[in-house]
């Protein structure tokens, strides 16, 4: 069967789904992570002078270590660069952070899985509320949307109204170009991929500080959420903080669930510090969510830690390592989202429109990709004019040439080469797929 195109109609429904949000006075639930993103301007020759003088070989492998100085920032940079990857990296020395800012210029912007999604529905009208941990004003002031709030004294209140007078959290993301070309010696080596890397100097995130009146206002306004979409734990690096963490999380969304057995709980996998958190997370958390999402370098990370090797080049391998996390981690469903498309795979949930989620999802990336900012509805139109992209056109068809294991759904992204932005796209497309289970 070819795919049938449902951008526009999707498109078309989200004024009427917002309209009826608001109406009913129900909200989408973000936690629980939040920075102050540093958008470093990427200026390669400034990369290749340091490369000049702080690298003689380029790793074999992707580095995944911390950065402790610009010899491991060089390197490391480097193994993800050449091979068109993304990714969160660890810095210890706060000396890196301060040749970086001086380095390349900067501009400020939300940071955090959490904290960028309920952005990004803010942007299109859609009333949520957020979880913060860095409650600065740096990171407040760059909600300019009335309908994001966050708890405070029991109440919602505008996220952009407060400032607890704490000092940012900083979050350096250095976004490459696909064709930067970077020089070791005689030897060039040219990006295939635009994408972005996300440097952490970060003591308050890995401790994922959790305010205890936002739990109970969740839990005493559980009929008020069509979803509930959490992340932050892929900053933890302490195995005893996590399992603290979740003595307080597990029994608060069996609550949820107890007063709102419709509340989609969302989990967003994100790029872990610490492969030993990701694989207690999972196994603590599959459980429990309804939908577990990620990206195909973390499928294909996450599954080569399984002993199941995942070709994300090929449809059915793609099927098969979502199916060896499905059967080990009791996950209910899976997310996938990639440039080129989005897919989920697992129980088919009632009371949802998976293609619907997964479209939205796909157009509000897109549109942050083609603009660098979170997009109105307006601007999600304009996006319209962008192609489908033809891997995702392909898988499409093969899928449906296919005998799955589970339900699956597949939507081709609308895409270009050449993105103005790679910063938050994943978050944007969580933010997206919430609308989904609005109809």
């Amino acid at each position: 069967m070819t795919y049938i195109d449902r951008y526009a109609h999707y498109l078309d429904s989200l004024q009427t789904d917002i309209a009826k949000a608001k109406g009913q006075g129900k909200l989408i639930v973000f936690g629980y992570t939040s920075d102050l993103d540093i958008l470093l301007e990427w200026d390669v020759e400034a990369f290749n002078a340091l490369l000049a003088e702080h690298l003689r070989e380029l790793p074999e492998a992707v580095e995944r270590g911390t950065i402790g100085s610009l010899e491991d920032f060089a390197r490391i940079v480097s193994s993800y660069l050449v091979r068109g990857l993304g990714g969160e990296v660890e810095i210890t020395n706060p000396e890196v952070c301060e040749f970086l800012e001086a380095t390349f210029k900067g501009s400020h912007a939300i940071g955090g899985t959490a904290a960028q999604g309920s952005a990004a529905l803010g942007a299109i009208g859609m009333p949520v509320v957020i979880h913060l941990t860095d409650s600065s004003k740096e990171v407040r002031r760059l909600y300019c949307y009335p309908n994001v709030f966050t708890v405070d004294q029991g109440e919602l209140v505008p996220v952009r109204d407060g400032d607890d007078g704490s000092a940012p959290v900083k979050h350096m993301v250095l976004q490459y170009g696909k064709g930067d070309v970077i020089r070791l010696g005689d030897r060039q080596f040219a990006a295939p991929e635009s994408n972005r890397l996300i440097l952490d100097y970060d003591d308050l995130n890995t401790q994922l500080p959790i305010q205890s009146e936002f739990l109970r206002y969740i839990e005493e306004n559980a009929k008020d959420f069509y979803s509930y979409s959490i992340s932050g734990f892929n900053l933890i690096v302490n195995p005893g903080t996590l399992y603290q963490r979740l003595a307080e999380l597990e029994p608060h969304y069996a609550r949820v669930k107890k007063e709102n057995p419709d509340c989609i709980i969302y989990l967003e996998a994100a790029h872990y510090t610490c492969p030993d958190i990701q694989k207690a997370v999972f196994e603590r958390m599959g459980p429990q969510v309804d939908i577990l999402g990620m990206n195909e370098e973390e499928l294909v990370d996450f599954t080569a830690r399984m002993g199941v090797a995942t070709d994300p080049n090929s449809l059915e391998s793609v099927l098969q390592g979502l199916d060896a996390v499905i059967s080990k981690y009791s996950v209910k469903g899976l997310v996938l989202h990639t440039k080129d498309y989005a897919l989920y795979c697992g129980q088919k949930l009632t009371g949802v429109n998976l293609e619907k989620g997964l479209t939205i999802g796909n157009l509000m990336a897109a549109t942050k990709a083609r603009i660098g900012v979170y997009g109105t509805i307006e601007d999600c139109r304009e996006t319209l004019a962008w192609e489908l992209s033809p891997i995702g056109l392909q898988f499409a068809e093969e899928l449906a040439g296919l005998e799955t294991k589970h339900y699956t759904c597949l939507v081709p992204a609308r895409y270009n080469q050449h993105p103005k932005s790679t910063i938050g796209l994943g978050d944007t497309f969580v933010a997206g797929v919430q609308m989904g289970f609005i109809i």
